[in-house]
């Protein structure tokens, strides 16, 4: 997947308790309201446990066409052969993770508030650049707030997608992407709802119909 491709819904897999395959069947809700890409988040399960829930999501994913990021865990990204990885501050910096993954793997780099780690991240071949937390969330409650404005002033500076996350919903998603953004990232607004494929879509028709 190029860069330019890079848009729309993000979704990333709620931290949740739930069967391998009640997980998937939410991925699979979500691509069907349009998710562009999956990450798939998970802080809760061992390892071998990990392992399995992304095999089994990655397998998915490649059959309906959509990227499969492994967030925060290079090594199982790697293993897995997955379509790429996202990192945090305390993770490899992007060239060593695309040299362990391939040249052609989707590496995000989270930036937070600062732009000064955007630009490195740009520079050290990172696809994709997030921030947030714009809005209060339950994911990440303690997280920085940058203002939406900092989206157009990455836009100015990087030439990268930029991704917002953090408490977006669809009715605050929309002027996070006239500031800037490529994708807005979510998790509770898609995957806890009780209709997950019209949530996921009513954040897919926040974006230009040729995203879609």
């Amino acid at each position: 997947m190029s860069n330019t491709s890079l848009r729309g819904l993000y979704a990333i897999t709620p931290d949740a308790p739930l069967t391998i395959a009640t997980l998937v069947d939410q991925v699979d809700a979500a691509i069907d309201g349009g998710a562009r890409v999956i990450q798939y988040r998970d802080k809760t399960y061992e390892r071998d446990e990990r392992r399995r829930r992304a095999a089994a999501l990655l397998a998915r994913c490649r059959a309906a066409g959509v990227p499969l990021i492994i967030n925060d865990d290079l090594d199982l990204a790697v293993e897995l052969g997955a379509d790429g990885v996202h990192l945090g501050r305390d993770d490899p910096d992007p060239r060593a993770a695309r040299e362990r993954l391939s040249e052609t793997a989707i590496i995000g780099v989270s930036c937070y508030d600062q732009l000064a780690l955007a630009e490195a991240a740009a520079a050290n071949g990172a696809s994709y650049v997030a921030f947030g937390s714009f809005f209060p969330s339950t994911t990440k409650p303690k997280a920085v707030r940058p203002d939406p404005g900092l989206l157009t002033e990455a836009r100015r500076r990087v030439t990268l997608p930029l991704v917002a996350i953090g408490g977006i919903t669809p009715h605050n998603g929309g002027p996070l992407i006239a500031a800037g953004a490529d994708m807005l990232a979510v998790v509770t607004g898609v995957f806890a709802q009780a209709d997950i494929t019209a949530a996921a879509r009513a954040y897919t028709n926040l974006f230009p119909k040729e995203t879609h």
